[in-house]
């Protein structure tokens, strides 16, 4: 892991420095698969009018407008501990004429109160953390998880085949990759209190295996 590029907290910032925020949204478009991988997403959320959906380290907002798009009387909440990059997806949502609120805040102490969403979603954003904030920003997405709600994560997870194992060892170098490229991060779920977790879809990118998950919190 290169140091240098965290705060005391141990966040890693988007593409690391922010130099590179106004880069952000080409790199994840290119290297991400973002336009399918964000859909499937927002298909499996599968958000119904009224609730409320927040996304944890939202970035510059792409998956919190699609998916006040996909439902526009659900209401969207997005929060990141940018104020950089939350600035550009006000923007965006604002560009696209939807009504999707930013909060400045880290994903280990969600400003919320308990049982107070309807499903909670992250992209791409547990891999900045180190193992026990990732622990911590998985038990607070249960904590304001309404019973029955559902926590979808697009995370790296286990390589498929040798090149993508390849580039995961690479990616570990470089980020809090570990512990979804060694699989841990269903049994990280459970340990939140999470009842059900699946994993969904695979996609093979130049920095490595992602992949879908949805953890259930009791009703």
């Amino acid at each position: 892991m290169i140091e240098g590029a965290t705060n005391r907290d141990g966040y890693l910032a988007a593409l690391r420095y922010p130099a590179l925020t106004p880069w952000l949204d080409l790199v994840i478009r290119m290297l991400f698969h973002e336009q399918r991988a964000k859909s499937r997403l927002v298909e499996w959320v599968a958000l119904r009018p009224g609730w409320r959906a927040l996304d944890v380290g939202c970035g510059t907002g792409t998956l919190a407008v699609l998916l006040k798009r996909s439902e526009p009387s659900a209401e969207v909440i997005g929060i990141d501990g940018d104020p950089t990059v939350l600035g550009k997806a006000r923007s965006k949502a604002a560009a696209a004429n939807l009504d999707v609120r930013f909060d400045v805040g880290m994903a280990q102490s969600l400003p919320y109160p308990d049982n107070s969403f309807d499903t909670v979603t992250s992209t791409l954003m547990l891999h900045h953390l180190r193992p026990a904030d990732k622990a911590s920003a998985i038990r607070e997405a249960s904590r304001v998880l309404r019973p029955g709600g559902a926590y979808h994560v697009l995370e790296f997870t286990r390589p498929h085949g040798r090149l993508q194992f390849a580039l995961a060892k690479v990616g570990e170098l470089l980020e809090y990759t570990e512990d979804g490229v060694r699989g841990r991060l269903p049994e990280m779920f459970r340990e939140a209190s999470f009842a059900t977790v699946e994993e969904g879809e695979v996609f093979a990118t130049p920095l490595g295996t992602i992949g879908l998950f949805r953890s259930i919190k009791p009703s």
